[in-house]
């Protein structure tokens, strides 16, 4: 089988994640990598042969079929028109874009080339994941009488803690919500079957100020720094927030997350409560599905493709007991998204696409406007 040459935009923590995957999918060959520092020194440690501090020059590279996007926010939008525009297929890290109107061209570009697009909410991919959405659709669940979800990490505690992401100009107007509230929300709706009409929402920041390193991380990492080290910087964006939801059918929903709980690394969590029984999953301990009843004892499902929906079988690689992880949930994503480009044809309903980049920006969009204003905004 012909190998498929793929180039990777951006060798920060899910640049490198995207390669591991991308190694693990059956004729796949990373050939080329751009980034704005260092990235000769960082594609000889992956062990690729071809780097590019320019993205235009890493897309003119012979013989990329599709490109990935892992670089900050601000440069999505830019880069995955300019690699649609040269013919190549996209997987782009979400936010698909930095406002609804860049998404919404971009949707309408990839629309009409007919090129594979996928935004990586590799989140659907935990195979617990997809089996409560399978025991949503089997009936097992019932009908979906209320939705709870947080998403609770410690990665910004400090006020010295920095990244990035806490500057609008490169992540855009919202920080916690964009950055773990869309895969939260994409979760909502992809298990539940169910569309969010309105949001009300309550933002938190927690430092107003913090305090920007002057030093490269590179530099002072595992280092103490002086005083005069730091810049003092304000703070626009949300450390954390609190939304409740309504959904068309008249199903209520609370979602909260946050970047400043410490002991939380990277904890999301769901439950789902239906008429029948109910389902909580938690990403911390992703091999273990709890099922609620109210005249049965209540259940533990273990990740196995033997017990499993046959549906979510085919996203298990080894058997029960063996367990599977974050890592594992791009290389799924990855086969998919690489059988549809192989086949030369987009597939709508199989992985997440750029249309669902384009919706979880319109949910961010009204959640900010809602904190904003202080009220429910309808979608």
């Amino acid at each position: 089988m012909e190998k498929i040459n793929i180039a990777v935009a951006g060798l920060g923590f899910i640049g490198p994640a995207h390669i591991e995957a991308l190694r693990r999918v059956p004729n796949l060959n990373v050939v080329a990598v751009s980034d704005a520092s260092e990235s000769s020194a960082k594609a000889e440690a992956l062990g690729i042969a071809h780097a590019y501090s320019s993205f235009d020059k890493m897309l003119a590279h012979d013989g990329i079929q599709c490109v990935h996007i892992c670089t900050p926010n601000f440069l999505h939008y830019e880069m995955a028109k300019k690699a649609l525009q040269a013919g190549k297929h996209v997987v782009c890290e979400k936010p698909l874009a930095t406002t609804v109107e860049e998404a919404e061209e971009l949707v309408q570009l990839a629309d009409a080339s007919g090129l594979v697009n996928a935004l990586h909410f590799n989140i659907r991919y935990y195979p617990l994941v997809r089996e409560m959405k399978r025991q949503r659709e089997s009936g097992k669940l019932g009908d979906v009488y209320g939705v709870m979800g947080s998403y609770l990490q410690d990665w910004l505690f400090y006020a010295t803690d920095y990244n990035w992401r806490l500057e609008p100009e490169q992540s855009g107007e919202s920080r916690a919500i964009a950055d773990i509230g869309s895969h939260l929300l994409d979760l909502v709706e992809y298990i539940s079957g169910l569309e969010i009409s309105a949001v009300m929402a309550d933002f938190s920041t927690v430092h107003p100020t913090r305090k920007k390193p002057l030093k490269p991380v590179e530099t002072y990492s595992g280092k103490m720094l002086k005083p005069e080290d730091y810049a003092d910087v304000p703070i626009n964006t949300e450390d954390s927030a609190t939304v409740l939801l309504r959904f068309r059918n008249g199903t209520k929903g609370v979602a909260t997350v946050s970047q400043v709980v410490a002991g939380r690394k990277n904890r999301l969590e769901l439950e789902f409560a239906g008429s029948k029984q109910a389902m909580r999953w938690c990403s911390e301990s992703p091999n273990e599905l709890w099922i609620g009843q109210r005249d049965a004892p209540n259940q533990t499902m273990m990740r196995d493709p033997a017990l499993a929906d046959p549906e979510t079988a085919g996203i298990i690689s080894f058997p029960g007991g063996h367990n599977e992880g974050f890592p594992d949930t791009s290389k799924q994503l990855f086969k998919e998204v690489y059988a549809a480009i192989r086949e030369g044809k987009h597939q709508k309903n199989v992985y997440p696409t750029f249309a669902d980049g384009l919706r979880e920006l319109r949910i961010c969009d009204a959640i900010v406007q809602s904190n904003r204003e202080q009220s429910w905004i309808n979608l």
